[in-house]
């Protein structure tokens, strides 16, 4: 999973392999091991990988801490993407960098686009 949620953060970011590298001052050959998981990077690398993406290893590892999954509210979930987009730097849209207004839009979209879809299931039961 960590390879995965790696490539993911870094193409989400903009960045190259070679940028990447760059940020963290290892060879662009060690990133590509890292994100096809022939490698994996030791602790203090992972710390900086966190710093760089300002994440929590939790979210690089895909941990879910809440075993309540099972049951959680689609306003907690929305809560969830929310803090995580905001949080987020460097995301871009069609190549482009968006601000923090366009977060706060794609925010808006979601939960628009939540009630619609709650209020149209809950017409047809």
């Amino acid at each position: 999973m960590f390879n995965e949620n790696f490539k993911k953060l870094r193409q989400s970011h903009g960045l190259t392999q070679m940028q990447m590298a760059s940020k963290l001052n290892v060879s662009p050959s060690a990133i590509g091991m890292y994100e096809q998981g022939r490698r994996m990077p030791d602790s203090d690398m992972l710390k900086k990988i966190c710093m760089v993406f300002n994440v929590s290893m939790d979210y690089l590892f895909d941990v879910v801490l809440n075993n309540d999954e099972d049951h959680k509210s689609v306003d907690d979930f929305i809560d969830e993407i929310t803090y995580t987009l905001k949080k987020q730097k460097g995301l871009m849209f069609n190549g482009r960098p968006i601000t923090q207004e366009d977060k706060e839009k794609i925010v808006q979209a979601i939960k628009l686009a939540t009630a619609i879809a709650i209020s149209s299931v809950g017409s047809k039961e």
